[in-house]
């Protein structure tokens, strides 16, 4: 499936841009069926927000056990003062987690797919396994900023295996909060870990103090929808807000290798699922 080039260039930069990697047919699919959850969500069940920069809310129960369900997550900025929502309820979800590719069948047969299984496998994932899926809407005006971090931090294991499957659904540009991934300088061990107790409390352990890269110097993604880009577990990467008038949907599956060890202290221990 990858050329020799390309499984350089991922070893060498850790991640790997394939651009229109899948037919806008098959964004079509996936678009449509996040968009039928959404549509079938009833907004009074849960206030459950999803944030990268206050660590409180991923203590919420509704999110800790949604490992092998699928369940919706608002956007910080989609409730006003009183708790209601600013704008229609499909423009005020942040994501779509964590077991898609379990449980709605357009996302379980397009991320157990031969291409998806060979991709993994050329990337030295020996035994791939899918641990988590997520369908991201990044809504116009009020995408949140997703800050600075590392997926091994919430997909530990020893050795590190953890591969982050990135499919752009929509096109990504600047404006709408694309992809911005570390370019150039020193690589940055593991620098945070996201663990769970078994009371259900979490905390986000600093490892070190070595600082993340300056947002200035990251190198955008800009792609077209169904380009994947895949990155190992310790690419510091984020997204910026979305500023435009536009969403950007994309799906992204966590992959580890079922020979490595994942962590018991990793906040999402439901079963992986082969590929």
């Amino acid at each position: 499936m990858l050329t020799s080039e390309q499984k350089k260039s991922y070893q060498k930069n850790g991640y790997l841009v394939l651009d229109q990697c899948f037919s806008a047919e098959q964004m079509s699919v996936l678009k449509n069926s996040a968009n039928k959850i959404v549509a079938d969500f009833d907004p009074n069940s849960t206030r459950a927000v999803f944030s990268t920069e206050d660590h409180s809310k991923t203590r919420d129960d509704y999110f800790l056990s949604s490992g092998d369900k699928v369940r919706c997550f608002f956007e910080e900025d989609a409730f006003d003062d009183k708790g209601e929502l600013k704008q229609d309820k499909s423009l005020s979800i942040n994501k779509i987690g964590h077991a898609l590719h379990r449980l709605v069948p357009e996302f379980k047969d397009f991320s157990h797919s031969q291409k998806i299984r060979d991709i993994a496998l050329d990337l030295g994932l020996v035994k791939p396994q899918i641990h988590q899926s997520m369908y991201i809407f990044k809504q116009p005006k009020i995408g949140g900023v997703i800050r600075w971090h590392q997926d091994a931090s919430y997909f530990f294991s020893t050795p590190l295996s953890v591969v982050t499957f990135w499919l752009a659904v929509e096109d990504a540009t600047l404006k709408n909060g694309c992809l911005q991934v570390q370019s150039g300088g020193d690589p940055i061990p593991l620098k945070e870990q996201f663990l769970r107790f078994p009371d259900d409390t979490t905390e986000l352990k600093v490892l070190h103090d070595m600082p993340w890269p300056d947002d200035n110097s990251a190198k955008p993604l800009e792609v077209k929808k169904g380009t994947l880009v895949v990155f190992n577990g310790l690419l510091p990467h984020f997204s910026a807000p979305n500023i435009s008038d536009k969403s950007r949907h994309a799906f992204t599956l966590h992959i580890t290798c079922a020979n490595t060890a994942y962590a018991k202290e990793n906040w999402l221990q439901a079963a992986p699922s082969p590929l």
